[in-house]
């Protein structure tokens, strides 16, 4: 997997031998006779390792695989004993570095002396025994050329267009190509009413399978259809790969946490349902699951029911879509809820559609295609060989697309994995083809993958660090450029080749691979790389020749076979079991395994990583969980990477003694951000991330700790108040460093003494590079901006400033100038009244050119948005505008113009005198021009309506709004154009009104016109309110009705018979219920605080029934114990 390495370690091995060896008498040994041999020997070599991996002659001659072998071990010997070189190098200047003591007895000088000359010696002899073994094998090399000779001017070829790689942009988001009309049956069945057994617990749902073979575009399709504004309608949504490892517990908290925004905790499986439940109550969902293998009836009926049983409380019209490459699966679903499989089969494309789908990332960022006549039919070839897959299609379409010399194109036509001869669904072949094309560097990176389970999620950045600790990241070319960034560019080059697919989660991008890239990455490395899941022993077979091992285990017996592996490069655990054996095994592993560069362990039972991980000089990526760190981890001096994660509380000292001593040290992620403890973190001179540095009055954790780690990216400065001048401040030098983007500046928010003249001093003295993208100060007492904060120069690059519990600053900068701005949070500053007064009216230019977010919150003397000489009806503020959020600003006068491209605006506590937009109305005021916008909240600004969550609140030809939810203080203003046209909204609430006796006439006739949208209706804290409106019975998609804090309603006519959703609470002359309930679609029924003394007959299909202080109460009614679907019933102080 990682020919290309044999080359860079030997040249390294050949030039440090000479260079040790200068002034060493053994330099008249045959070693120097060796080392010349191997400097002969070395491009041969490489020809015969690259040949062998690109022609795959390795796959038909074991002897060659096994000379490649002996091969790679012997480098990997001679890359250990390089990198324990450098270990003792650093050992070594860190031992120069630190102070010894004045007086030395001659012994213990001697001693020392001693041991580093049997050192030196001892280093000496390794390196000749593994220039000795390399020789010899080399000396083999002789018995492959002829091998590699018939196929030699081709590899030539073929080496110069691999490492030639076009630099585009990235690969189209195309359209369903060859699959519209399935989007279009599945969106036609998402609008179909069920109509399903009403008796039936899963009577509120439908499902849909989509079913074909791998490749064939079902997630593909599922994410056209999940991302179509259509789906907007559904209440809820959630997505959740299930993938082959299936697990009831695990689905419900993907859902959950796709519901809740929030990695439910370990919990079990019932409280994982109850809460999934409540989620889903009365509540119309769409819920897609993809990726089921799971089909034997006995073993996973139940898993599905435990799944799905909480999923029968949702509303009516709730859909399932699944896919699968088995059909047998959607059987078994389909039985589990108790319905008719109903499948949508996914077959191969058409040729034509297939060769549009190829020629749409073959030719990317072309402009003329149809110029391409030649690459064209050759096109239309390879597309006739591709089985129809849409995968194949794209990742073939990528190999193209590396160059557009004709020879190229056919050699990929004529390649033997596209041949004829293939079968039907034997997709892998013509996979592994793009695999063939890419670099070998890159070939490294993604087989490397595979190590990783099935479906799932990388994090780009973390994928990175990985692979530069396994090696296969090349050297920088350009000086000053990060390995990082070289990474970077090689998974982005992936991602546009199709090797991995983007998933956006809560704002988080992830990627995935597609699974039979998985399985292809795992062909390819078989004998490299190698996932073991399971408890039992005899099931595995681990190669000899493993590097990167994945063991996810319960039975330490499993682990103690790792044990004799020597040469592994990688080593994944999961082990969760609490065994006291756990640390030995680990021990022992540590002690064998010691080439280990990158170790991730997860075993929430582990209380401390054993001493001997000690033995690991050559570790550089170290991940762990919730576990105490030994002193021996300080040694390590090639360390690049640490991720420490923890759920609990951890000591305050965790980190072990002289951890600066770890100069290699680029990213560490710790508890909470925690670096306050580590002492001289300054020795740190290569980390690119500090989110912690706590200034102290102590040597050693003085902000002139900063001075020269000019490495750093993102820089979180803790408790300034510390800095004692404007000198000390200045010797950070922050303007140095010029890879800074991201800068947080932080005072302490509670202090015994304020001192606004040297908070201002030390900000002034604060100044990053110009480069910065991001700056955040919070609790900075200065009155005024630093000097840098008003030179347009110096902040230029910003694109996202936040000040936060700023006291006494008066006077912003002028962000309205800055080009690249594109958001603004401003918090807690009491004393700021202008947004930007820098900005006069003869300015050409827009204000806030490209802000997209705007955030103002408790800026209690905020009056104007800019001076008087610049109107807020001005149409150059934000242009870009799509977020604006408003809280706690009180005297704000007026709301200026706002763009067309604003989505969301939030106000809250504002005190508007100019934002009345209806003549003739005194007490309301609405927004009905903003046409894009889509969500909209008002709150606490006297008489307003209260708007929020418009699916699209615009005008449409009628003039008319479309909202999702409005919520009113008075319902006269139903009657006030634009809401007296309404006709589509799903939410009403009527909330806070004192006065509000009934409903006149006019109202009445409002609610019938929106009487087939409106799913929910809340009456709120109503005082005075006595009857609800008579046309409630005739609102046909009504769900839900929550009437609470309406003391004076004596009276509840029929409800709606599709209600399935009904809370009364705290209506003290309610004495009756009407006996239309038994007749209902009643699921949820919550009774609290109310004065009935009898309850009607229940409906059959009640899920949950909640009964809480209903002191009036004479008898539970006989029904109750009759209900079928009833599973959870609460009843609290009731006689």
């Amino acid at each position: 997997m990682a020919d290309w390495f044999v080359g860079p370690v030997m040249e390294k091995l050949i030039n440090t031998c000479f260079e040790y060896l200068k002034d060493q008498a053994r330099w008249q040994t045959g070693m120097k006779q060796e080392l010349e041999r191997l400097q002969k020997l070395q491009p041969k070599i490489q020809a015969v390792v690259f040949a062998s991996s690109q022609a795959h002659i390795r796959d038909q001659n074991p002897a060659l695989n096994k000379w490649i072998w002996q091969l790679r071990d012997a480098i990997d010997e001679a890359d250990d004993v390089l990198d324990e070189l450098d270990y003792m190098k650093h050992k070594q200047q860190l031992t120069k570095n630190k102070k010894q003591p004045k007086v030395r007895s001659t012994l213990k000088a001697l001693k020392k002396i001693g041991k580093r000359a049997l050192k030196i010696d001892g280093n000496l002899k390794r390196l000749e025994e593994v220039v000795q073994k390399l020789d010899k094998v080399s000396a083999d090399v002789g018995n492959f050329l002829p091998l590699i000779e018939s196929t030699k001017q081709e590899l030539q070829e073929q080496q110069l267009e691999l490492y030639k790689t076009r630099e585009t942009g990235s690969m189209p988001k195309n359209d369903l190509i060859g699959r519209g009309k399935d989007k279009e049956f599945v969106m036609q069945w998402l609008r179909k009413p069920s109509n399903e057994d009403r008796s039936s617990l899963y009577r509120n749902m439908s499902l849909l399978s989509i079913v074909g073979h791998g490749g064939m575009g079902k997630t593909t399709l599922l994410q056209h259809v999940y991302e179509d504004e259509m789906t907007e309608e559904f209440d809820l949504k959630m997505w959740v790969c299930v993938s082959s490892n299936f697990d009831a517990k695990k689905v419900i908290a993907d859902m959950l946490e796709y519901l809740k925004k929030e990695r439910p905790r370990l919990e079990t499986l019932k409280v994982l349902q109850d809460s999934l439940r409540l989620e889903v109550m009365s509540k119309k969902f769409l819920l897609v699951l993809d990726d089921i293998w799971e089909d034997e009836e006995e073993n996973d009926k139940i898993k599905w029911e435990n799944v799905l049983a909480p999923l029968a409380f949702g509303s009516l019209g709730s859909k399932i879509l699944i896919t699968t490459r088995m059909d047998s699966v959607a059987l078994l679903i389909a039985k589990v809820i108790k319905k008719k499989k109903k499948t949508l089969r996914l077959e191969g494309l058409e040729e034509d559609e297939c060769l549009q789908l190829l020629n749409s990332h073959a030719f990317a960022d072309v402009e003329n295609p149809g110029d391409h006549k030649k690459l064209r039919s050759i096109a239309g070839e390879i597309a006739k060989k591709l089985l129809g897959s849409p995968l194949a299609a794209k990742v073939i379409g990528a190999v193209l697309n590396s160059s557009f010399d004709e020879s190229h194109w056919a050699k990929v036509l004529n390649s033997k994995f596209l041949s004829a001869e293939l079968g039907q669904n034997d997709i892998i072949p013509i996979l592994r083809l793009s695999y063939m094309f890419l670099p070998k560097h890159l070939q490294n990176c993604f087989a490397f993958c595979c190590i990783f389970p099935q479906d799932h999620w990388f994090d780009k950045d973390d994928l990175v660090r990985m692979w530069i600790a396994s090696g296969f990241i090349l050297p920088p070319c350009i000086r000053g450029e990060a390995v990082e960034d070289i990474g970077g560019r090689y998974f982005d080059v992936l991602v546009k080749k199709s090797f991995f697919d983007k998933i956006q989660f809560q704002h988080i991008t992830y990627y995935k691979m597609h699974d039979l890239l998985h399985q292809l990455a795992q062909f390819v490395s078989a004998q490299e790389c190698f996932r073991l899941v399971g408890d039992e022993e005899l099931l595995f077979t681990i190669p000899e020749t493993i590097r990167h091992l994945s063991v996810d285990t319960s039975n330490l017996k499993v682990l103690k076979k790792i044990g004799k592996f020597k040469n592994l490069r990688t080593l994944y655990l999961y082990y969760k079991e609490d065994d006291q054996d756990f640390d030995d095994v680990l021990t022992q592993i540590f002690k064998v395994s010691k080439s280990i560069r990158l170790l991730n362990i997860y075993a929430p039972c582990l209380k401390m990583i054993p001493e001997a991980i000690g033995y690991l000089i050559h570790l550089r990526y170290l991940n762990i969980f919730q576990t105490l760190l030994p002193r021996s981890l300080s040694n390590l001096y090639h360390l690049q990477f640490v991720i420490y994660e923890s759920g609990q509380l951890i000591p305050h000292n965790f980190l072990p003694r002289d951890m600066n001593d770890l100069t290699n040290m680029h990213y560490m992620q710790l508890p909470w951000d925690d670096f306050s403890g580590m002492h001289r973190i300054g020795n740190l001179n290569s980390l690119q991330q500090l989110d912690g540095f706590y200034v102290k009055n102590e040597n050693g954790f003085r902000i002139v700790e900063l001075e020269h780690m000019n490495e750093l990216r993102q820089l979180r400065i803790k408790l300034l108040e510390n800095v004692k001048d404007a000198k000390e401040a200045c010797r950070a030098k922050l303007y140095d460093k010029r890879n800074l983007t991201d800068l947080s500046l932080e005072w302490g928010e509670i202090r015994n003494i304020l001192d606004t003249d040297l908070d201002e001093k030390v900000l002034d003295n604060l100044r990053p590079h110009n480069k910065l993208r991001k700056l955040r100060i919070n609790a900075y007492m200065g009155a005024r901006s630093a000097i840098w904060m008003n030179e347009d120069h110096l902040i230029s690059n910003l694109e996202c400033i936040q000040l936060d519990c700023c006291l006494e600053w008066q006077t912003l900068p002028p962000f309205g100038r800055l080009p690249f701005l594109k958001s603004l949070y401003l918090e807690n500053m009491p004393k700021v009244k202008q947004l930007d007064n820098k900005f006069q009216r003869n300015d050409s230019d827009c204000v806030f050119a490209s802000l997209e977010v705007l955030h103002i919150e408790r800026l209690e003397a905020l009056e104007d948005w800019f001076d008087s000489t610049l109107a807020a009806a001005d149409d150059r503020l934000f242009p870009c505008l799509i977020e604006l959020y408003l809280k706690d600003c009180p005297k704000l006068q007026e709301l200026p113009t706002l763009p067309p491209k604003l989505r969301k605006l939030e106000i809250d506590n504002i005190g508007w005198k100019t934002f009345n937009l209806l003549q003739g109305t005194s007490n309301c005021h609405i927004i009905s021009s903003l046409a894009a916008i889509r969500n909209l909240t008002i709150r606490n600004c006297g008489d307003l309506i209260y708007l929020k969550g418009p699916k699209d609140l615009g005008t449409t030809e009628n003039s008319q709004l479309i909202l999702n939810e409005l919520i009113i203080k008075d319902p006269s203003v139903l009657l006030v154009e634009p809401l007296s046209s309404i006709t589509s909204i799903q939410k009403l609430t009527i909330k806070g009104n004192d006065e509000l006796v009934s409903f006149p006439v006019e109202t009445e006739q409002w609610f019938l016109q929106v009487s087939s949208y409106l799913r929910e209706l809340n009456f709120i804290r109503l005082k005075s309110l006595q009857s609800l409106p008579s046309s409630l019975t005739s609102l046909s998609s009504l769900k839900i009705l929550c009437v609470r804090e309406v003391p004076e309603l004596q009276l509840l006519q029929n409800i709606p018979a599709v209600l399935e959703h009904l809370e009364l609470s705290h209506i003290d002359s309610l004495e009756c219920l009407p006996s239309s309930l038994s007749n209902s679609s009643l699921k949820y029924l919550e009774l609290k605080y109310i004065s009935v003394q009898k309850l009607p007959d229940l409906p059959p299909s009640l899920c949950e029934l909640h009964l809480v202080y209903l002191h009036n109460l004479d008898w539970l009614p006989s029904c109750i114990p009759r209900l079928s679907f009833l599973q959870k019933l609460y009843i609290n102080m009731v006689p």
